[in-house]
């Protein structure tokens, strides 16, 4: 095999193994919790108010009778309370006080790119909205119909936070406060539920705080490229695990049960809703699948005792995977930017990629800035790949000759050419080790380009308004192509007329494949064969000149 023919093959494969990864990653079985689990089992009904089954219920509340819960009950609507702040506008019902709508001010629609990103909804877009209530026989929970002093709250000019309360008086008398706090600058909503009793009224031990979504993918979201949506729940013990819509449907969900630290999430491309209890408080996790397509991923959580009061915090964050907002949040939340496999190179290529951004400020310039940056630290291995392809290139003639001399006997023609890479001191494969050893690098940067927010919408230049989208005219992909038989060029000519058709087929194949990347990638790609294609001539052109010299001297 020919080095030419393996290093485009190589090339094409990594292509190929990024979609299927991507695949893979989408629908990989969920990763066993070896500390104190519970294994949640679908189907049936239950008695309690959250989508929860009894074995996962704490025992006084296990016995507890209420209306179950149902895709039917979860879009009754009541009165909006809009709240608006510098990143969100969100809505709250009064049915339930439930999340019931977040506008993200700061990111557009990936289809209509006049509106903003609206992530959670319960319209003509599908179900995704946050819940919560008390558990047990009487107690508010998301049915439960509040009220609000006013239905509109604006964070003002000159205020750090506003605080959006909601009461019901239940019919044993407890008066129940649903209080959220939205802060300036922040996706991180705090949320509070508070009961006040009355004497000889049941006290609530426990309440639940979930995320209710349909099964159906987040509109933009691209088939070429598949992106994970579903849920996550993150433990240190355990660390991250996806809750894969099918694996709940299931019944294939192992969730840790009696933890004190962690998070449950809601993940889609760029974006994620989760809800955080408080640290070194008890909690459980669960996952259930509802009616009609819809699901529910939320946390069980002990209320605290005050006098004849019964409250718990809660943290719900609805936004963008910013990844150092997110570390800075809760221990392993920067995870549901999910670089797989080669996360340990994906990190560092983001920190370095948001660090140039920090000094350029344009994206597409970071991309081709790194670019540079990764072709001079691997100057050497790429060097010595295509001094091998240029040996391999002035060896052409006379592997032409020993192909008309042993015409279709493979065998002495093989062992002649072994022989001749001998006395010249040339490896025919020695120009693939090192684009072998820089392909983890290629599919981390892959990764990283694919999955960071900050790079969703971002302009480069003149028509290309995204850097996460397609190329719309397609003139990246065009010039890569172009790039590609440059290289084609450069490289020495596959002694088998078939190979050889194939090498100039190739490129043309290879360019309509990047025409579904998104344009950050094969802007990438488009910079590192300029650069190949630079150092390639150099080293060919100088080893030319060597063997000119030496025949010269000769």
């Amino acid at each position: 095999m020919d080095n030419f023919r393996l290093v485009f093959g190589i090339m094409f494969a990594v292509s190929v193994f990024l979609i299927v990864e991507a695949w893979i990653q989408q629908n990989k079985p969920p990763i066993p919790i070896a500390p104190q689990t519970t294994t949640i089992q679908q189907g049936g009904k239950h008695p309690e108010l959250a989508p929860v089954p009894t074995a996962t219920l704490p025992a006084s509340t296990a016995n507890s009778s209420t209306t179950t819960a149902s895709s039917s009950t979860l879009v009754q609507t009541g009165q909006r309370v809009t709240v608006r702040t510098d990143l969100m506008v969100a809505e709250i019902d009064t049915v339930g006080g439930d999340v019931r709508k977040v506008e993200l001010l700061r990111h557009r629609d990936p289809v209509d790119k006049s509106k903003n990103m609206v992530l959670f909804h319960d319209g003509a877009q599908g179900i995704y909205v946050a819940q919560g209530g008390l558990l047990g026989e009487g107690q508010a929970n998301h049915t439960t119909v509040f009220s609000s002093s006013t239905s509109l709250y604006e964070l003002k000019d000159g205020l750090n936070e506003i605080e959006v309360v909601l009461t019901a008086t239940m019919p044993s008398g407890a008066l129940t406060k649903k209080t959220f706090r939205f802060r300036r600058g922040s996706y991180l909503i705090g949320a509070e539920l508070r009961t006040d009793l009355p004497e000889g009224a049941a006290a609530p031990e426990h309440a639940y705080f979930q995320l209710v979504r349909d099964d159906r993918p987040p509109p933009g979201d691209s088939k070429m490229m598949p992106t994970y949506t579903g849920g996550e729940v993150f433990t240190e013990a355990s660390k991250l695990t996806k809750l894969t819509f099918d694996d709940i449907k299931e019944g294939k969900i192992v969730l840790p049960k009696g933890v004190q630290d962690g998070w449950i999430a809601f993940v889609q491309h760029y974006f994620l809703g989760a809800w955080i209890p408080e640290k070194g408080k008890s909690r459980e996790y669960f996952a259930r699948a509802l009616d009609n397509g819809i699901y529910a991923f939320g946390t069980i959580v002990p209320l605290e005792q005050v006098g004849a009061s019964r409250s718990v915090k809660v943290s719900l964050y609805v936004g963008p995977q910013e990844q150092e907002t997110l570390k800075s949040l809760s221990p392993g939340l920067e995870y549901t930017v999910d670089y797989g496999w080669l996360r340990m190179l994906a990190v560092p290529l983001f920190w370095v990629l948001h660090s140039i951004y920090d000094y350029v400020g344009n994206w597409g310039g970071a991309i081709i800035i790194l670019t540079i940056l990764i072709k001079l630290v691997f100057y050497p291995l790429s060097a010595a790949s295509y001094r091998s392809m240029a040996k391999m290139k002035v060896l052409g003639p006379k592997l032409q000759r020993l192909k008309e001399r042993y015409g279709d006997d493979r065998q002495k023609l093989h062992q002649a050419m072994m022989d001749m890479y001998k006395t010249e001191k040339v490896n025919p494969l020695g120009g693939c080790l090192p684009i072998i050893v820089q392909i983890p690098v290629f599919i981390a940067l892959y990764w990283t380009l694919l999955l960071s927010v900050e790079l969703r919408q971002a302009p480069f230049i003149l028509w290309i308004k995204d850097l996460s989208s397609i190329d719309p005219f397609y003139v990246l992909p065009v010039l890569m192509g172009i790039t590609m038989f440059i290289q084609t060029w450069l490289n020495p000519t596959p002694p088998d007329p078939m190979q050889a058709r194939l090498m100039k087929i190739m490129p043309i194949a290879f360019s309509v494949f990047f025409f579904f990347f998104p344009a950050g990638l094969v802007l990438y790609w488009l910079v590192n064969n300029i650069l190949s294609i630079a150092q390639q001539w150099h080293i060919t052109r100088s080893l030319e000149r060597t063997n000119k010299t030496a025949h010269e001297k000769a």
